[in-house]
């Protein structure tokens, strides 16, 4: 099996080689690129089976390669992050890998491959490169976050809010357990069920389930209780107020 590397991260790059022409006799590594630019010329010129690729290049995201050329090869995308793109990815049958890459994950993602059926079909990454719709929402199940040496699975129905804090974005929990999460809010909100999850501010995204009380201010505004309990008042502006009440009523 011939397989193709695009990373940009030079260690991660030499691991995933020498894993894979360690552990498996049958796979020759064809190539490796950092960037957009010489995926897209490697792809024009070679034929491969699989290809890892990681998300953000040198030149720009994997996204671009998809725009440039027709992918045939099984993908199995390499991130340290959990994302709306990952999970799209994976609904079309595509696997991925979260650094650092575990050796068993890693055969796993191979079998799959091995097992996969000959004929390749990446309509779905080629609908997410270039913005077409991809059919049902899939919404955000799960975070993936780092706790020093840790790796936490924290389940979506676990979350009570997402806020904003000094230009870091925090996961909250339902037992007032706070992450950081390396996304923004506006990503967050794209990738969230809309039923579930309301954008009450520009520093919060609230869960229906984390609202404990809602009141009308003299100010207009509504206030509102959450839980666990923010530090400062939480207000819903005078221009949300009726999305935010149609919200509620669902």
């Amino acid at each position: 099996m011939r397989v193709f590397i695009v990373e940009d991260e030079f260690a991660a790059q030499a691991n995933l080689r020498r894993m894979l022409t360690k552990q498996f006799e049958d796979i020759e590594v064809a190539g490796v690129t950092d960037s957009v630019k010489g995926a897209v010329a490697w792809l024009r010129q070679n034929q491969t089976d699989i290809i890892f690729m990681d998300v953000e290049l040198s030149d720009g995201t994997c996204f671009d390669i998809f725009k440039q050329v027709e992918v045939t090869a099984k993908v199995i995308i390499t991130t340290a992050f959990d994302s709306y793109a990952l999970r799209a990815f994976r609904i079309n049958s595509v696997d991925y890998l979260l650094k650092p890459i575990d050796i068993r994950q890693l055969t796993e993602a191979i079998e799959r491959c091995r097992k996969a059926e000959t004929s390749t079909d990446n309509s779905g990454l080629m609908q997410i490169a270039t913005g077409q719709p991809t059919g049902r929402p899939q919404y955000k199940q799960r975070y993936i976050v780092r706790l020093g040496d840790r790796i936490l699975i924290i389940k979506i129905e676990d979350v009570a809010y997402f806020l904003s804090k000094e230009k870091t974005v925090y996961l909250v929990t339902k037992e007032n357990r706070q992450y950081i999460v390396d996304q923004s809010l506006d990503m967050i909100e794209s990738i969230l069920d809309p039923a579930v999850f309301f954008r009450v501010t520009r520093a919060c995204i609230a869960n229906i389930n984390a609202i404990s009380g809602v009141m009308r201010h003299f100010s207009g505004r509504l206030k509102l209780q959450l839980d666990p309990a923010l530090e400062d008042d939480l207000f819903v502006s005078r221009v949300r107020t009726n999305d935010f009440m149609r919200w509620l009523n669902q």
